[in-house]
């Protein structure tokens, strides 16, 4: 067997393909409503915090900034270990895939929150008073005239955050979620072959590859035009 041979065997076993692709489809899947369900949930909690920043309520701006700090500061793998194993201890157990969804939301929360929140910082403040001489009172002002402009202004590092974020579903590996690492690597135990790894990575680029393009194209799309 020369090297190409050995290589293509070990990273490219049909056999093995063929054995763990149901299990790898189902990972797959597992890891699609996983990143979709982080993404719903971290999108519109932090737009919901940036817009309640914009009303300038001392106290919920504290608790806001620093709900954002932390988001940011902390590991996720951390506050999933934390969670998956520490509640437990004080009688309160959660489902694996449940702890990815809240922890991996939450920090895409924090992150979206900054995000947006630099967005409505960044219209002028001209547009927010001509809303304002024409009759709107200011949540229709924030609604209607400088959130759109804040949402545009806001698209490139938000699709790349979100993009980064849903990819951390891989993290559900370290506590028994079945989603594309999780196969590959119990595969690969079984096995003792590389070719299980291969799947989960082809698996990988399959699933977000098109999210990648897709924010590309959302940028040129929103881009603003000199």
């Amino acid at each position: 067997m020369d090297g190409l041979d050995r290589f293509l065997t070990t990273f490219f076993n049909a056999r093995i393909f063929a054995r763990y692709l149901p299990d790898m489809l189902a990972g797959v899947w597992t890891t699609i409503w996983l990143a979709a369900a982080v993404i719903a949930l971290g999108l519109s909690l932090g737009l919901l915090l940036a817009c309640l920043r914009a009303y300038g309520w001392r106290l919920a701006n504290f608790f806001i900034i620093c709900f954002a700090d932390m988001g940011r500061a902390l590991p996720p793998l951390v506050l999933i270990l934390i969670i998956y194993f520490g509640l437990p201890g004080l009688g309160l157990r959660v489902p694996g895939p449940l702890v990815l969804i809240l922890v991996l939301g939450t920090v895409l929360a924090a992150f979206a929150e900054e995000i947006f929140w630099a967005g409505l910082t960044s219209v002028p403040k001209g547009q927010w008073e001509a809303g304002r001489a024409t009759g709107l009172g200011f949540t229709q002002t924030l609604v209607q005239i400088a959130l759109p402009q804040a949402a545009r202004l806001a698209l490139p590092p938000l699709v790349n955050r979100v993009l980064a974020i849903s990819k951390m579903t891989a993290l559900g590996s370290v506590i028994g979620v079945s989603e594309i690492l999780s196969v590959a690597s119990t595969a690969q135990s079984f096995t003792g072959s590389a070719a299980p790894l291969t799947m989960g990575a082809i698996a990988y680029v399959i699933v977000f590859l098109p999210l990648v393009v897709l924010t590309r194209l959302l940028e040129r799309r929103f881009a603003w035009k000199v």
